[in-house]
């Protein structure tokens, strides 16, 4: 049983793994792997097609993310694939009666490289609290109920850049013992711990990465499922227990010794400091897209004037107030479809020309084109006047800078606490 076990998992782990994948960047290879990803695509859409029915169309782009139709019909589709090759499989090899030693190092080691190479990629980013950032003013004067709950624990875990530094170097930790073969036991426990939590957390906030958690955990989960005859004698039997052996291999030629010293270089310098690296550039310069002309925070609407008209009705103020953060973005709130609505504002992404003082408004950074340009003149450190055509509508704003803090952005902490907060 243990070897139909290996053989199931052995052919899952090749599939959703996909190491080939990491070849991508070497010249001519990406033309061929698009060939295979073709062909998985085939394979997953006849499958859902005619088995398993998930959506009568699949979406294979998310925007980000993981858990689209296409995503769930694919790992459906692995596991029946995984299912039959292992039938086949047995069949074929029935009679074998030693261990698959070299197949077991294989696919030992391709798991926990692939979990260390996860591990490193999220904690990296997290120890420089790039990957959930602290809520930003949009996101402050936005009500609470409006929020998804996927943005509500973005914003939990982004607000104590403590606790997101915290979670990144337990993940950094997993993915250091599981590079060592004497501390991949351990490193797998802390993974299970770890991707566990991440599962959790994607489950009850609705994060759409829960099938990519799911996996991860899977990967852990297996690692300690097949040593699980010497942790459950140390931890449950209290009985002495041999050394691990799943990932030793006795290579006897000097090239070989020097390859597997090479591989695991080339992985560091790849797979940690390389991102390492990129992560501490985006830390030093997050702040560089800052137009510092504006001051940052909240602008309420002193005065609107629309094609010459003054607007004293606050229900025919499409645009209610606006919010120029850091890093070059901001809101509005606004029903206005112009912008990308989320959670009842109105998104941009705005840059000064400090020589004709103007400002321009795109939705997304990447756009070439941009919305609309207004011009600017700042009156004061609290009052600031933009004018401009937006579509066919001439429009003046006068801005006056709202006094409103917020005891969130505050970052509070207390040892002694003499009332409940």
């Amino acid at each position: 049983m243990k070897k139909v076990i290996f053989r199931f998992f052995f052919i899952l782990f090749l599939l959703i793994i996909s190491p080939w994948y990491f070849l991508n960047d070497i010249p001519g290879v990406s033309f061929l792997l698009d060939f295979y990803h073709k062909g998985e695509v085939w394979i997953v859409e006849l499958f859902n097609k005619h088995l398993l029915h998930v959506k009568d169309t699949l979406n294979e782009n998310g925007g980000g993310s993981g858990d689209t139709s296409f995503a769930w019909a694919q790992f459906y589709t692995f596991i029946i694939l995984s299912a039959l090759a292992c039938i086949i499989w047995s069949l074929i090899d029935r009679k074998r009666k030693n261990d698959y030693l070299t197949l077991d190092f294989l696919l030992y080691n391709l798991v926990r490289y692939h979990l260390a190479l996860v591990s490193f990629s999220y904690g990296i980013i997290k120890i420089f609290a790039l990957q959930m950032p602290f809520p930003n003013l949009s996101q402050l004067a936005t009500p609470l109920g409006d929020f998804l709950p996927m943005r509500l624990s973005w914003m939990f875990i982004g607000y104590s850049t403590t606790y997101q530094v915290f979670s990144g170097v337990m993940e950094i930790i997993v993915g250091v013992l599981l590079l060592n073969r004497k501390t991949v036991t351990l490193g797998a426990l802390m993974g299970v711990v770890v991707f566990a939590n991440v599962f959790m957390i994607n489950l009850s906030y609705d994060v759409p990465v829960k099938l990519y958690s799911l996996q991860l955990l899977m990967n852990a989960s297996f690692l300690i499922v097949m040593d699980w005859e010497r942790l459950s004698s140390f931890f449950l039997l209290n009985k002495h227990i041999t050394p691990a052996v799943f990932y030793d291999i006795h290579f006897k030629k000097k090239w070989q010794k020097i390859g597997r010293i090479v591989f695991k270089i080339v992985f560091v310098i790849v797979f940690v400091l390389l991102p390492f690296n990129n992560s501490w550039k985006r830390f030093k310069t997050q702040d560089e897209n800052d137009q510092k002309a504006i001051k940052k925070g909240i602008y309420d609407i002193k005065a609107f004037t629309k094609n010459n008209q003054k607007v004293t009705n606050d229900d025919e103020m499409i645009w209610k107030d606006f919010i120029f953060d850091k890093g070059g973005s901001g809101s509005i709130k606004t029903t206005d479809t112009i912008f990308r609505q989320r959670y009842g504002r109105g998104y941009f992404i705005y840059s000064l020309d400090s020589v004709s003082k103007t400002i321009a408004f795109k939705k997304y950074a990447s756009d070439q084109n941009d919305l609309f340009k207004l011009n600017y003149n700042i009156v004061d450190k609290q009052n600031l006047v933009l004018w401009g055509k937006v579509g066919s509508d001439s429009l003046r704003f006068e801005l006056q800078m709202a006094n409103k803090n917020f005891q969130l952005a505050e970052r509070q902490f207390h040892w002694i606490s003499e009332a409940n907060r």
